[in-house]
């Protein structure tokens, strides 16, 4: 029945799933880009309920309070609380060992406004756990989605990151002007 609805919600967006030539890993760290609003979650859920990917996400503890906290954690989303980051890294990171699959989303931006540098969690998180980092994305300017290719971490972040930068080249938010830089300040501290 939701495989249903997720066609529908895409049908009702114009949207539509980009085939992957391989499957999403068993164990990765998934960024979604470009966040753009609030509606870039629900896309993200229907294409990987349409594509066969079980997805987990980070979302701030207060979505989880109320009647709606069952919903969020049926639909694969864990708790964080950002107000007590420390150690939030080493723990998702641990969560790999727990899991025989776990594709965890991570916000790369960090929030749905525009941002000058991506927060570096989702490297250090994929690094700590040696899983690959999925780059999944909504695109506006084709009315498509999907996971694109599995990078693995090799340390040399700018690398790892150039990667990054070309494969969401030219792909375009919900809401125009919301899109930063794609780059981590670890980077603009090595040169």
């Amino acid at each position: 029945m939701t495989s249903l609805l997720a066609r529908f919600w895409l049908f009702l967006w114009r949207f539509e799933g980009v085939d992957r030539d391989e499957p999403v890993p068993a164990k990765c760290v998934m960024i979604a880009a470009p966040h753009t609003t609030n509606w870039d979650f629900p896309l993200t859920l229907a294409l990987a309920k349409v594509g066969g990917v079980k997805i987990s996400w980070l979302g701030k503890r207060s979505l989880f309070k109320g009647p709606m906290g069952p919903v969020m954690r049926w639909l694969g989303g864990v708790a964080v609380d950002r107000d007590a980051p420390g150690g939030m890294v080493a723990s998702l990171a641990a969560e790999f060992e727990r899991h025989e699959q776990l594709a965890l989303v991570v916000p790369a931006e960090g929030t749905r406004s525009k941002t000058e540098y991506w927060k570096s969690g989702f490297y250090r998180i994929a690094e700590l756990a040696e899983v690959p980092i999925v780059l999944a994305f909504v695109d506006k300017s084709t009315r498509t989605g999907g996971f694109g290719p599995a990078i693995e971490v090799t340390g040399d972040v700018t690398a790892d990151m150039n990667r990054m930068r070309t494969f969401y080249e030219g792909k375009t938010g919900l809401k125009d002007g919301r899109f930063g830089p794609i780059r981590l300040k670890e980077e603009s501290a090595k040169g």
